[in-house]
């Protein structure tokens, strides 16, 4: 299977630049892949960039999951990320994903100086 880029994955989801749109469409449309980086660094531009709430990054995740011709990395992982940071929107996504990651590796607790991340069940502040 392929894998995509941030600023394809972008792309298909803001949705503006239509010669790019349809590139990005035509690729994946036989299949691709979505990196953890990928995604944490496309949710980052709707964020910085496109100034998008933390619904709209939310359901852009949830999109993404249910996205017929992508293959997240770790789709259960991200769905789960997804529910603690609708649960938690004060944290970012990166920050809910990470404690995923590692709960699902085994490697917790995950240690942290970050007062809010601390109140995730399976994060230790230090």
């Amino acid at each position: 299977m392929r894998a995509i880029d941030t600023n394809v994955l972008v792309r298909l989801l803001v949705r503006d630049d239509h010669r790019q749109l349809e590139a990005a469409e035509k690729f994946v449309s036989k299949g691709a892949w979505v990196s953890h980086i990928v995604l944490v660094e496309t949710l980052w531009v709707l964020d910085a960039v496109y100034e998008r709430s933390g619904e709209q990054i939310a359901s852009a995740v949830q999109m993404l999951i249910a996205h017929a011709d992508l293959t997240l990395q770790d789709a259960d992982v991200v769905a789960s990320a997804l529910v603690c940071f609708r649960a938690q929107p004060t944290l970012g996504f990166s920050d809910c994903l990470l404690v995923e990651i590692a709960r699902k590796a085994g490697h917790l607790p995950l240690g942290t100086f970050d007062r809010r991340l601390a109140k995730l069940e399976g994060v230790q502040r230090l």
